[in-house]
């Protein structure tokens, strides 16, 4: 009997010993494997391949260029503010519809002609500036005053204007000098409401940022594109802005002096596939011995820079369909990640474009194809996907994983 028992118990704590073992082979085997991790190499902003456009600026002067919802892409001559002309005649309507808002169709106040309006009139008359005739008595509403004022750029509604809202031409210049600042236009002042100062001076810059604030504005972007409208006294008037309805151009303000020289802030709208972009810029100080010659040359310079404009704007992939990250299992196995198609904007060779990448949690195996994540650029979204199958866990793996 003791034989028998010293040779039971050995097989007793061999089969108990395998006993646990085996429950802790099978606890290995059976438990949940944890998610695969991904990631990716793409930065937060990435740029359009090729080399920044090259643009016919002009060989004198200033110009701006801006594409809304892009960015700057670029502009020339710089330097110190220059006289702007008439084109200071979009601050005047930006103020003006500032402190008295229009909506729809609406034509707002009246204003009244006074015999000091009349007397303006005239004393301008003879330095040739730009007006429209008006009549003592005459009531003019607020919409056909900004009409007058941005269409035939009318010096003398500028100055009726400016002293119907601050009961003076220096009350009201001191108006738009307060809202350059606070749109942050650091090159600009004013000395009169019309531009017809040559003290009054600004930048390319500083008027296309300008330009797209009053563009804001629905009843301005209308009134900047009318071709004619009809007011009290001096009847039919027409917009000097020859270029309207070229190339695209929708707006906005000439302005031209001796001492200006041409000038031009503009809106046009750019069809690139199914999307129209709006171009904002400005090409301001061309040269010419009269009005009719220093707008041609202006109108000259934009119609080349639109002309480029639709040649270089166009479809660009910012990021190829080529890995960009990976998908690497618990146990070490790997899998490359690359974007669906390639991801492709609008815009230009150069431009900057903010890129936001997200990524979701896989299962623990990531079988080939699977979406793992986006990538989205410009509005444009593509799927992240596991180029190939992550490889299965070994059974030595499973078995000294560690909890």
């Amino acid at each position: 009997m003791r034989k028998r028992r010293r040779w039971l118990l050995p097989v007793v704590v061999v089969l108990v010993l395998a006993a646990l073992l085996g429950s802790g082979v099978a606890v290995q085997l059976t438990r949940e494997l944890p998610a695969a991790a991904v990631s990716t190499s793409i930065a937060s902003t990435l740029r359009i391949p090729g080399p920044a456009p090259s643009l016919p600026w002009a060989s004198r002067g200033s110009a701006e260029l801006m594409v809304e919802s892009l960015g700057r892409i670029g502009g020339s001559g710089g330097g110190a503010a220059q006289p702007i002309g008439s084109v200071a005649k979009v601050m005047t309507a930006y103020v003006i519809l500032k402190e008295h808002p229009l909506k729809g169709a609406e034509q707002g106040p009246t204003l009244t002609v006074t015999d000091a309006d009349v007397a303006d009139y005239r004393a301008r008359i003879p330095s040739g500036q730009s007006l429209v005739p008006v009549v003592a008595g005459e009531r003019i509403t607020e919409r056909e005053a900004l009409e007058a004022l941005m269409l035939p750029s009318a010096n003398n509604i500028a100055h009726q204007l400016a002293v119907w809202d601050s009961g003076s031409e220096g009350a009201f210049v001191a108006k738009m000098n307060a809202a350059a600042d606070e749109l942050g236009l650091t090159d600009t002042h004013y000395t009169d409401p019309s531009g017809f100062l040559p003290s009054t001076v600004s930048t390319a810059a500083d008027q296309v940022a300008l330009a797209r604030a009053a563009l804001k504005m629905p009843v301005f972007a209308h009134i900047v594109e009318l071709r004619e409208a009809t007011i009290p006294v001096a009847g039919r008037i027409r917009n000097y802005n020859d270029l309207l309805g070229v190339d695209g151009v929708f707006g906005i303000k000439t302005g031209s002096t001796d001492e200006a020289g041409g000038n031009l802030v503009f809106a046009a709208r750019l069809k690139v596939g199914a999307r129209t972009l709006i171009v904002v810029g400005a090409v301001f100080n061309q040269p010419g011995t009269d009005t009719p010659e220093q707008l041609a040359a202006v109108n000259t310079v934009v119609r080349r820079l639109l002309a480029a404009l639709r040649r270089i704007v166009k479809e660009y992939a910012l990021l190829a369909a080529a890995p960009v990250g990976r998908v690497e299992t618990a146990w070490g196995a790997t899998a490359a990640v690359s974007p669906a198609a390639p991801l492709t904007v609008i815009g230009w060779p150069g431009l900057a474009v903010p890129v936001r990448v997200e990524t979701v949690a896989p299962g623990p195996e990531v079988p080939a194809g699977q979406v793992v994540g986006s990538v989205e650029a410009a509005g444009v979204r593509v799927p992240l996907r596991a180029d190939t199958a992550t490889a299965a866990p070994s059974l030595g793996w499973r078995l000294t994983r560690r909890p």
